[in-house]
């Protein structure tokens, strides 16, 4: 019966063996499972300060002032398309107070304007001309108001909470509700014209307004400097950390009791927490031009800057948000419109051409047929190679069959698991020997390595030297960058 006994050990073996690493960490919710496949997407500023040519309006502009000569939402969201963004998120009210749709909560909003003779809705335009064109849409709501009477006082809260409660019931399902740590200074105040201070840690009960997000947009990624599913990257540079964790744990500022929106751990916002308590990718916001309205004497950054940015954001796990500003026409400049195109194409043709596709991949662990490294090339985010339980290194050797010439390398994590990998090595086979050339550290939803200089091989290698669980990879390629 010895024979039987070995078959049925090999039977619980093979069988053990194929069933699904555990979960390692803190995981992805659906919504930030969605929120990661967005990548890129977009954030519109356009107020009465657009009209007053300043960065910050103080909340006494007459709403008179907002008149855009040839508004065009189609315009816009076709230019941010064709720049590679799948998500538009509209300030639909800034720090100025001015409201962008017909209110019930202020007079000071887009029905006391000229645009579409006092019977205009500009959220209700740039909705549907995302989802037109294919796009998620996301609203931010000022939680400070410079216009407000009633602002710093105890009625206002509930003024703020129900502007929440109309954008989120008017405007179909939003991928993100945006906040920040806006939170008091100089104002009009209806008139008073005076410098208001809040205490933030308690003045907008985050916790129950939150409440409200999660209750009636259950798909919306709420953003701040503390989560609750996306995280600030704690600077407007546009980059992650080169080392950068999808997992965070937010922490108040020395001196302080509580983190809150702008009030949390700014230092370790670009590289997160390592083994952090929440899931809470990092978003990498930056203005396509300097500032974040539109300014006549200001050009948007260059293709290749932006290149540069989408590597140091979206190619370290996080997400890229671009700053779009109209002009005084309603729409985005020509100049802007090139950028975003030449950009996308840029992103697009680059990211095209999976140089690896018809490699051939041998794994020196792998955790049955189901986990084989060929998932690495099948561009399914949701199929991936695994290695056993014992196994926390192991090395892909990719045969490339000829040899290609390449400067990018794109890794990504199967991150339903959590993310797993601390440090790895690739190398490339050239003069008869294997060459290091890259150490890395964090992988998470996608890492794109940039090389400072072409490479020609025939054969790759990547090392996963480090792991304190067994190792899961979706997808693995090899790019050539392009113009």
């Amino acid at each position: 019966m010895k024979w039987l006994t070995i078959l049925l050990l090999s039977i619980v073996t093979f069988a053990h063996a194929q069933n699904a690493p555990k979960p390692y960490g803190a995981l992805p919710s659906k919504r930030q499972l969605a929120w990661h496949d967005i990548e890129i997407y977009g954030l519109i500023h356009f107020t009465p300060t657009t009209f007053e040519n300043k960065e910050w309006g103080f909340g006494d502009a007459d709403p008179k002032s907002f008149n855009p000569t040839d508004f065009n939402a189609d315009q816009i969201i076709k230019a941010a398309k064709a720049g590679g963004l799948k998500g538009i998120i509209l300030v639909a009210k800034h720090h100025d107070g001015f409201a962008l749709w017909p209110t019930k909560t202020t007079a000071y909003n887009i029905t006391k304007s000229n645009f579409r003779d006092g019977k205009g809705d500009l959220v209700k335009e740039i909705e549907q001309a995302v989802r037109k064109n294919g796009l998620s849409f996301g609203v931010y709501c000022s939680p400070w108001d410079r216009n407000n009477a009633n602002y710093g006082t105890d009625k206002y809260l509930a003024i703020y909470q129900t502007q929440l409660k109309e954008l989120y019931s008017n405007y179909g399902s939003l991928f993100m509700s945006w906040h920040d740590g806006a939170n008091g200074g100089d104002g009009y105040y209806g008139g008073a014209k005076e410098k208001r201070s809040i205490d933030n840690t308690t003045y907008y009960d985050w916790n129950n307004t939150w409440a409200i997000t999660r209750k009636m947009q259950p798909m919306a990624n709420i953003f701040s400097d503390i989560g609750l599913d996306i995280r600030w990257v704690g600077n407007e540079d546009g980059n992650a950390a080169e080392t950068s964790w999808e997992t965070f744990t937010p922490l108040p500022p020395e001196g302080k009791n509580v983190a809150v929106p702008g009030q949390a751990n700014y230092p370790q916002s670009p590289m997160g927490v390592r083994n952090g308590k929440f899931w809470m990718p990092a978003e990498c916001d930056v203005p396509l031009r300097k500032g974040w309205f539109y300014h006549p004497t200001e050009k948007p950054k260059t293709p290749e800057v932006l290149f540069e940015l989408y590597l140091k954001s979206v190619g370290r796990g996080a997400g890229l948000d671009l700053g779009l500003a109209p002009d005084t026409r309603g729409q985005l400049h020509d100049d802007d419109v090139a950028v975003l195109k030449t950009f996308g194409n840029m992103v697009k043709h680059t990211f095209a051409n999976n140089l690896a596709k018809a490699a051939n991949i041998t794994a020196s662990n792998t955790r049955g047929n189901s986990y084989n490294p060929g998932k690495l090339l099948d561009g399914n985010r949701k199929s991936y190679w695994a290695t056993k339980d014992n196994a926390h290194t192991a090395s892909l050797e990719i045969d490339l069959k000829s040899v290609k010439t390449f400067d990018i390398i794109s890794l990504q994590e199967y991150i339903p698991l959590g993310q797993r990998i601390e440090e790895y090595t690739i190398e490339v086979y050239r003069n008869n020997k294997w060459e290091k050339i890259y150490d890395g550290t964090s992988i998470g939803a996608k890492r794109l390595i940039k090389l400072e200089t072409p490479v020609t091989s025939s054969k790759v290698k990547l090392n996963i030297t480090k792991s304190p669980v067994c190792v899961t990879l979706s997808e693995f390629g090899i790019y050539k960058k392009t113009n």
